[in-house]
C-alpha cells in the first residue's frame, strides 16, 4: 500500500491522506496526485508524509499543502541503563484512572487527548496488547505516571515501542519522566529485544532532552500538512 485516505475520520472532520514510507525517492508527488483523485476539488485535508525525504516538501506545496508539524521517531540500543522505579502491570481495574491520568496530561494533543475507556479496551483487544508492558508507577495511592509499551514482532529485527508515556501534572517536576521511559525499556529488554523506539513531537524540547539523555537518536521525520479549502 503506497498511500491511504480516511474520510472524515478526524475530530475537525477533515479527510486525512497518509503516504508511507517505501516509495522510491521523489515519488511522494506522483503518490499524492492519485490519492488527492479520489477527493473533490478544493476540498479541506490532512497530509501526513511518512519518513519525509528532500523534495517531499516541493511536492505537498505543489497540491496546496503547506508543512505544520514534525513528529520524530527516535531509537535506541537496549538495554538501556536500569530505571530503579517501582512499578507493577495494568489490570482492568486501573482503567478509569488511566484515562483520567492520560487526559490530563495530554489535554494539549491532537490524537491521545480525549482518550475514552471505550478506545482503550479496543486497543486492550488488539493481538500486540500485553498488560504486563504496560507499566504503572503509583505515589500515595495514586497513579502518577505510566508506560504503556508495545512490540513490533513483524519488524526485522523486532522493535520494541514507547507506546504512550506520561506523568500526571499533579506530580510534575519530581523527576519522573526518565525513569518511566526506563521502567518501560527495561520492560522491553527483558523480551529479548534488542531496539527500542518512541515517537515524539519535534518540537516537544523536554521530552527530547530526556530521551537524548537516555541514548535516543533521531532515525527519521514523519510530517502532517493543511490544505485549506479553496
Amino acid at each position: 500500500m503506497r498511500y491511504e485516505v480516511n474520510a472524515s475520520d478526524m475530530a475537525s472532520g477533515e479527510t486525512q491522506i497518509v503516504v508511507y514510507e517505501g516509495r522510491a525517492p521523489g515519488e511522494a508527488g506522483q503518490v499524492l496526485a492519485e490519492a488527492l483523485a479520489e477527493l473533490d476539488d478544493g476540498a479541506g485535508a490532512q497530509l501526513w508524509i511518512r519518513e519525509v525525504g528532500p523534495g517531499d516538501d516541493d511536492a505537498a506545496h505543489r497540491h496546496g499543502f503547506v508543512p505544520y508539524r514534525d513528529l520524530w521517531q527516535l531509537r535506541c540500543r537496549l538495554p538501556a541503563e536500569p530505571s530503579g522505579l517501582p512499578t507493577r502491570a495494568f489490570t482492568p481495574d486501573d482503567l478509569d484512572e488511566f484515562v483520567a491520568v492520560n487526559n490530563r496530561a495530554f489535554h494539549w494533543h491532537p490524537e491521545q487527548g480525549g482518550l475514552t475507556a471505550a478506545d482503550v479496551r479496543g486497543r486492550m483487544a488488539e493481538p500486540w496488547f500485553d498488560a504486563d508492558g504496560f507499566r504503572l508507577h503509583h505515589r500515595d495511592d495514586r497513579l502518577a505516571g505510566f508506560c504503556w509499551t508495545k512490540v513490533h514482532a513483524d519488524h526485522d529485527p523486532p522493535l520494541g515501542e514507547i507506546y504512550v508515556i506520561a506523568v500526571d501534572p499533579d506530580f510534575a517536576g519530581r523527576g519522573l519522566g526518565r525513569p518511566m521511559t526506563l521502567a518501560g525499556l527495561e520492560w522491553l529488554s527483558g523480551q529479548g529485544l534488542t531496539a527500542g523506539m518512541l515517537y515524539v513531537e519535534s518540537d516537544n524540547h523536554p521530552a527530547n532532552a530526556v530521551y537524548r539523555r537516555i541514548g535516543f537518536e533521531h532515525h527519521h521525520t514523519d510530517r502532517a500538512y493543511r490544505r485549506v479549502p479553496g
